[in-house]
């Protein structure tokens, strides 16, 4: 593998984390562009979670049968599609496609580094996969402080067809200089089965979530909405404990230290789902005593200390949990998150509240999540630790999808009838909600412990 491969590669990570990251600061742009609610509003940036979610533990699966080169150029042109969709998008339902092509971005970075597993030695592959794992930190940022000017001095479509761009240009290049990686043999086949019934189940909730709490339904339909998730799940999981390779092993969540991280990570993520989704909304608004009208430009300022500090404290979460120990580094966690929403109760009449608040609980969130990533690892045999890893990954892209849904939510049902406006008592019952879903967990932490002594 050359130079120039590695700086597609790498140039390639830039371009997806920007690409993955534009939605936060204009979301409420979207949203007044397209005329949607809130709770729409969420499920625009929730598909590409949703896809990710599905796309990230067969991702891996498919590069070693059919080589990791292979299956990154095909999924680079599922996003190129995606983000060509999502630039000319003219309404809500093409949009929301090209976010479900974009979704499949998850795959490129388990791909990427098998490439780099394959054609570096130990030493150089190392450094280089900590290079595409800082350039796809980097683009997230670059993508909060890129979709503003953007977004105001073009339009919204631009700040889909600029990264889309660089992607196709980046991949180009990596299929005529990165060398083919032989595909290994293996008699595991792809759960096929197991992936369409988990999508279905993930887009079926989050659109049902949308629907039941935005213009509502009759309640035969929210039974028959309910039954139908069920129904799916249930698919699920009895494909799952039947087929010979499934796509996540149930097996694994029977594991003590396995089940305890991922419900602890569900809650995480969902209360930092719902901080993500209602701040932006909080700044861009323009009302009578509160909001600030901010425009898309200065809400990706105001959201970069916050994503910066999420970026840090990656680096941060595995040694704290080796000092210290998971569950207190998670116990903090919750105690910070917690203390920061309820305090946003009462203060959020200024710009410094919130993006304090972001920082806050944006390393919270990342450090309590870090940590119960690295000891899941080390808490399952070597073989197990993809299985581990990704069961943990697929678990916080839900979770963070759920919480903000549940933000979009509650700012719906606390519209004004009249302007159709979130109220501010909308936000202060998220911030609540927040909250207590941060608390939450600290049940949950001192529930598993007692658990794990009996």
């Amino acid at each position: 593998m050359g130079k120039l491969s590695i700086a597609a590669l790498g140039l390639l990570a830039l371009a997806l984390g920007t690409l993955q990251s534009v939605l936060e600061p204009a979301l409420p742009l979207l949203q007044g562009e397209l005329g949607v609610s809130p709770a729409e509003g969420a499920l625009i940036g929730n598909t590409l979670l949703v896809t990710g979610a599905v796309v990230a533990p067969v991702a891996g699966k498919l590069g070693d049968r059919y080589g990791g080169k292979r299956v990154l150029i095909l999924l680079m042109a599922v996003v190129s599609a995606g983000g060509l969709l999502a630039a000319l998008a003219p309404n809500l339902p093409v949009l929301l496609l090209g976010q479900v092509l974009q979704g499949v971005m998850v795959g490129a970075l388990p791909l990427s580094f098998i490439l780099v597993r394959r054609h570096l030695p130990a030493a150089g592959s190392q450094v280089a996969i900590g290079v595409v794992m800082a350039l796809f930190t980097g683009g997230g940022m670059v993508g909060t402080s890129f979709a503003g000017p953007i977004s105001e001095g073009l339009s919204w479509h631009w700040m889909f067809a600029l990264p889309t761009i660089v992607i196709v240009a980046a991949t180009l290049v990596l299929t005529r200089q990165m060398p083919h990686d032989p595909p290994s043999r293996s008699d595991d086949g792809i759960d096929w089965p197991g992936v369409l019934l988990l999508s279905g189940t993930l887009l079926v909730f989050m659109v049902g979530l949308v629907k039941v709490t935005g213009s509502g339904l009759p309640p035969l339909a929210v039974v028959a909405l309910v039954l139908l998730v069920a129904a799916l799940a249930t698919g699920w999981v009895a494909v799952e404990r039947r087929t010979a390779s499934p796509m996540v092993d149930l097996r694994m969540l029977a594991k003590p230290a396995m089940w305890h991280a991922c419900v602890l990570t569900l809650v995480i993520a969902a209360g930092f789902g719902m901080v993500v989704f209602l701040l932006p909304q909080l700044f861009a608004l323009r009302a009578d005593g509160y909001g600030f009208g901010a425009s898309t430009t200065d809400i990706g300022l105001f959201l970069l200390p916050g994503a910066i500090a999420g970026s840090l404290s990656d680096s941060v979460g595995g040694v704290a949990a080796r000092r210290f120990g998971a569950r207190a580094v998670v116990a903090t966690g919750a105690v910070v998150t917690a203390a920061t929403m309820f305090a946003l109760v009462w203060l959020h009449s200024a710009q410094w509240q919130l993006v304090l608040a972001k920082v806050l609980v944006g390393f919270a969130a990342a450090v309590a999540s870090t940590a119960l990533l690295s000891s899941a690892a080390t808490a399952v045999a070597t073989k197990d630790t993809g299985i581990a890893t990704s069961l943990l990954v697929v678990t916080r892209v839900i979770g963070v999808a759920v919480g903000a849904q549940i933000g979009g939510a509650i700012l719906d049902a606390g519209s004004d009838a009249k302007t159709g406006l979130p109220a501010e008592s909308a936000f202060v019952t998220g911030f609540a909600v927040a909250g207590l879903v941060a608390a939450l967990s600290l049940l949950v932490v001192r529930v598993t412990k007692k658990g794990a002594r009996a």
